[in-house]
């Protein structure tokens, strides 16, 4: 079973009828350890899934390898989906977004490491934060803190927007929804958030 983006195209092709099947109908030969029909699946959907992984990581790299990951946790556990919850799409890009949220974590947690290791120095010098750094960081703990608490599609539908940078009807065809729906879950997302940051007196 070939995985790799950066290997992919040595790999031999699925059979002709495995890719006339329907998404719902592949994942029922998927659970049942068929890899050519996880092949079709990847090949249907790894574009998109690399495409959402590059907006969220900002890298070619690091979007490949939560592709690769992606895909490898979807093989494993490829038992838990369920039709009855949404399209394979959704399920797919639901995976790539967390594993893309998580990589963009450790990346920036170990850029801060990596700066405090070399600025060392530089903050025996100046060990206060001046005000406005202190406030933005105050501020972006606060808006990470409202969008954790908020229901994964609502959640998702932000991230995806203002981390991602995808527009409404991009959002709708990524995650199979009616471009209504992310705009309702948007709007309620935010709303959420609104108050969340009203208590805690960072917004008037």
């Amino acid at each position: 079973m070939a995985l790799s983006l950066r290997h992919r195209s040595s790999a031999p092709a699925p059979p002709h009828a495995l890719r006339e099947l329907a998404d719902e109908d592949l994942m029922a030969l998927v659970r049942r350890g068929e890899t050519a029909a996880f092949e079709v699946i990847y090949d249907r959907h790894c574009g998109v899934a690399f495409s959402l992984a590059y907006r969220i990581c900002g890298t070619r790299s690091a979007a490949e390898d939560v592709v690769q990951e992606s895909f490898l946790s979807l093989w494993r556990s490829g038992a838990r989906y369920d039709r009855t919850r949404g399209s394979v799409r959704t399920w797919v890009l639901g995976i790539v977004h967390n594993r893309a949220i998580d990589s963009l974590r450790r990346s920036v947690h170990r850029e801060r490491r990596q700066s405090a290791d070399e600025g060392i120095e530089e903050r025996f010098e100046a060990p206060e934060l001046t005000e406005v750094e202190a406030a933005r960081r105050d501020e972006a703990r606060g808006i990470r803190a409202a969008l954790d608490e908020l229901p994964d599609e609502q959640s998702r539908v932000i991230e995806l927007a203002f981390y991602g940078g995808y527009s409404h009807s991009e959002i709708a065809e990524l995650l199979g929804a009616p471009i209504g729906t992310i705009k309702g879950r948007m709007r309620l997302g935010m709303e959420k958030m609104r108050r969340t940051l009203e208590a805690q007196g960072m917004v008037a």
